[in-house]
């Protein structure tokens, strides 16, 4: 008898838990429409294919709009995972989830950092490499590829720095051949801009001298 009064006694709790979950997945498959929606319209897709990281995620088979639509969702799921726990007083299940959930947003920054930053030195580095070619330069191929590898490497740190994870080994081995590397690419566009005006700079100075005589 005791053991079926505390079954009874303990359904209010087990069904309000249920219900907890329902809402979690229903509003974890709003928000996930929601957010897939809006990132569409944007042109996210569109704008990371003319990436590299956009040609690599296209290639495997899915796209950016169903990831971050699957973050979203899977987010508000352990929420909602959390508080049933907490009603069900599962104190080791509440707090591995609830561990879980605060570590999601630093993976969406790692996903943001690393896709905007590498669309942007592909933007950068293709609006360089089509200056130079205007300018018949040697070496700009070589040039770019470096520009590229290093800028890659910065923004892939700055990524790796938001899962919380100890760079210490890395940052003390990569930060010599960064700056030889940093030190090299400079010396390159050095180079790169002094061979590339060599040509104009009779032009630019007679121009900035009828500046100054006006």
């Amino acid at each position: 008898m005791q053991t079926s009064y505390a079954v009874i006694a303990y359904l209010p709790t087990l069904i309000a838990a249920i219900i907890i979950l329902l809402i979690g997945w229903v509003v974890g498959r709003l928000l996930g429409k929601v957010v897939s929606r809006i990132l569409d319209k944007i042109g996210v897709d569109d704008l990371l294919r003319k990436s590299s990281i956009g040609k690599a995620i296209e290639d495997s088979g899915t796209n950016i709009v169903h990831l971050f639509d699957l973050i979203v969702r899977w987010f508000v799921y352990l929420i909602a995972i959390v508080a049933a726990a907490n009603v069900l007083q599962l104190e080791f299940l509440s707090n591995l989830f609830q561990n879980i959930v605060f570590y999601l947003p630093h993976v969406a920054m790692f996903l943001i950092i690393l896709i905007v930053g590498f669309i942007l030195v592909d933007y950068f580095a293709d609006i360089f490499q089509g200056w130079g070619k205007t300018r018949d330069i040697e070496f700009l191929g070589v040039i770019i590829v470096l520009l590229r590898a290093f800028f890659y490497f910065v923004v892939l740190i700055l990524a790796l720095s938001q899962l919380l994870i100890d760079l210490t080994i890395i940052y003390t081995f990569v930060t010599p051949i960064a700056w030889g590397v940093g030190i090299g690419v400079g010396a390159g566009i050095a180079v790169f801009l002094a061979f590339g005006l060599k040509d104009r700079a009779p032009e630019m100075m007679d121009n900035m001298m009828k500046r100054i005589s006006k």
